[in-house]
């Protein structure tokens, strides 16, 4: 309310403005035309804000990335989301904990998960999830040919520690393997990483950042009652069916984005039909502009 009285306090002195218009000097009618920029600025970052009062909006957001089929190329597309949700929270004021990674063999990633913290950050990406699609000629292929590429996005909140959820031992399979990647040499040379899986519903998490066995139990834990609270929500919302079959098929007929890069320069949702041709800024981290229009797209629905 705070905020819609400043906007309507500002666009009530501009209109007073505007009345005089004939009146004023060229550079008084350039003033008003940057103060209403702004106005209407702050209007849409209301109207986001707004659009961001779900239940679980608030939450941080555990993102996963998984490679899809392909190899070393679906890899290196994992990788380059990666990367642009990273520089996102960079430019962004958002912090982030690495959680999971597992490396591709010759390059990219396999898989990783981070706990991105910040501004209503699971409100912001919780559209993200879904398959995102790759067309672009393969820096991999000697021959220069075009390849698609899949990789998929799965975004879910980080539950309050307030909230109980009930979780039967039996149904838990928890499993130690050894570490890989980044975080010191004692990470890599004990069987720290913790991989738990709920046997009911077939939700798999697991956690090798930190340098201990219990933290990383701790952590899987957290990631498991955060994906179970989702998989309520969801339930409640009828959404379960809809988003479980884009879990599962890392492939066509299930993308919710494409990043064209050859032979012309575009990204498009599929879902919202918004698109943009600046592809390099969008890929550095850029995607504010997809996450609103999702946003607003949704809660016409």
């Amino acid at each position: 309310m705070e905020s819609f009285k400043e906007i309507n306090s500002s666009y009530k002195e501009l209109f007073e403005y505007a009345a005089l218009y004939e009146d004023l000097s060229d550079k008084d009618i350039n003033e008003i035309k940057k103060n209403l920029s702004l106005v209407q600025k702050d209007i849409n970052n209301l109207k986001i804000q707004i659009l961001l009062s779900g239940e679980t909006d608030s939450y941080n957001a555990f993102v996963e990335i998984h490679a899809g089929a392909g190899g070393t190329e679906s890899q290196d597309w994992a990788e380059m989301l990666e990367r642009m949700y990273l520089k996102f929270c960079d430019k962004n004021e958002y912090s982030y904990d690495l959680i999971d990674k597992q490396k591709g063999e010759e390059a990219g990633i396999k898989s990783s998960t981070y706990l991105i913290k910040g501004f209503k950050a699971y409100g912001y990406l919780k559209n993200e999830s879904g398959i995102h699609r790759l067309v672009r000629i393969s820096p991999f292929d000697s021959s220069g040919r075009r390849h698609t590429s899949f990789s998929s996005v799965w975004v879910y909140p980080e539950v309050d520690e307030n909230i109980n959820i009930e979780i039967n031992p039996k149904d838990l399979r928890i499993d130690t393997f050894r570490a890989q990647g980044a975080g010191g040499q004692h990470i890599n040379t004990t069987d720290s990483a913790i991989r738990i899986t709920h046997l009911k519903l077939n939700i798999v998490v697991q956690s090798q950042a930190e340098r201990s066995q219990h933290r990383n139990k701790e952590t899987a834990m957290k990631m498991l009652k955060s994906r179970l609270y989702e998989h309520e929500l969801n339930i409640k919302n009828e959404q379960k069916t809809k988003l479980e079959s884009v879990k599962k098929d890392i492939g066509w007929g299930h993308q919710i984005r494409s990043y064209v890069l050859h032979p012309y320069k575009m990204i498009k949702d599929l879902r919202t039909n918004h698109q943009s041709s600046d592809t390099e800024s969008i890929l550095d981290g850029n995607i504010f502009e997809f996450l609103e229009s999702s946003l607003i797209d949704a809660n016409k629905k």
